[in-house]
């Protein structure tokens, strides 16, 4: 059952790939900024556009940023289920907040490709790059063999919260729940807005990213003041942006739950202690199993786990071979 589902999934996004049209190609442009009029020669009140932000990018640098984004999903794969390291996924956290949020200024990013996608499944007309469409389908793939391995610490908006966790307090269940059906209101949201004529098109997830302003240094007063209270809010409250508002972190929690190997605290035995309950900070363990769908791959709970412990001791104890 679970692999004909899984598979369904499959062949569903498949499907919708391949309706997007053929103009779907890349594009070379650059802005001549050097030779552009100054609003000084122009008079009459004119004033210069901003400059695309961030600049355009060679084909082979798009390879590469699609190639480092499967790269460093497969390496939070390995940490979170095989090697089980929560210093690791720590370490890769940084690694990827420093390239994808701030060298990158948060533009290899799934969650607003997701309007583009949308866009162009109904506007026959509307250009997107394969490389974005590689940026929105691979964490998808992802969660369809490891969960939601793009959530442990790969995607800079999640990773830049979970590096700021210090204190976390438990949300009633009940209010998580609730809150939690925030993230599939703006995704029908997004949505509705993508698909609009393109007079009225409006790309309300880039525009309203509360932390594209932080990687860029740049931005609206408030957007940056919003920025700037998920990150605050967030050493108390886990990551307050991925569990309720994050419209890609509702699509991932679909395909995580047809995941062909998930997290799991203890894969081999447990001991029913609680103690990785407590560890959460994002309410993602039920009768101390993890939730697929809610979890994030963080390893936080290994830090708890006496079996987990007990497990790396023997392994230390072992004589080698």
């Amino acid at each position: 059952m679970v692999r004909s589902r899984l598979a369904g999934l499959g062949l569903l996004l498949l499907l919708s790939l391949s309706g997007l049209p053929a103009v779907a190609q890349q594009v070379e442009y650059e802005r001549q900024v050097d030779v552009a009029p100054s609003e000084e020669s122009i008079g009459e009140g004119y004033v210069t556009p901003e400059v695309q932000r961030p600049r355009p990018r060679a084909m082979h640098w798009q390879v590469a940023d699609v190639v480092l984004l499967g790269l460093a999903m497969l390496a939070a794969a390995w940490l979170a289920l095989k090697s089980r390291r929560r210093a690791g996924l720590v370490a890769l956290s940084i690694v990827c907040v420093a390239y994808f949020g701030f060298y990158r200024e948060g533009c290899v990013c799934p969650i607003g490709s997701i309007q583009n996608v949308a866009v162009a499944l109904v506007d026959p007309a509307y250009a997107v790059p394969y490389y974005v469409i590689a940026i929105f389908v691979l964490p998808l793939v992802a969660a369809l063999f490891f969960g939601r391995v793009f959530c442990s610490g790969v995607c800079a908006l999640g990773a830049i919260q979970e590096l700021v966790v210090l204190k976390p307090v438990n949300v009633p269940p009940r209010l998580d729940r609730a809150l939690g059906w925030l993230k599939w209101v703006y995704l029908g949201l997004a949505v509705v807005f993508a698909v609009l004529p393109a007079a009225m098109r409006d790309f309300v997830i880039c525009r309203f990213d509360p932390f594209v302003g932080l990687f860029r240094f740049t931005g609206e007063a408030w957007l940056l003041i919003l920025g700037g209270v998920f990150l605050v809010a967030g050493v108390f409250v886990g990551r307050p942006y991925c569990r309720w508002l994050c419209p890609y972190g509702a699509l991932l929690s679909v395909f995580s739950r047809y995941a062909w190997r998930s997290f799991s605290i203890t894969p081999d035995r447990e001991l029913d202690c609680g103690l990785c309950t407590d560890a959460c900070p994002y309410g993602a363990i039920e009768e101390r199993r993890a939730v697929r769908t809610d979890c994030f791959a963080c390893g936080r709970c290994y830090r708890s786990c006496p079996v987990h412990h007990a497990d790396k001791a023997d392994d230390a104890a072992r004589p080698a071979a």
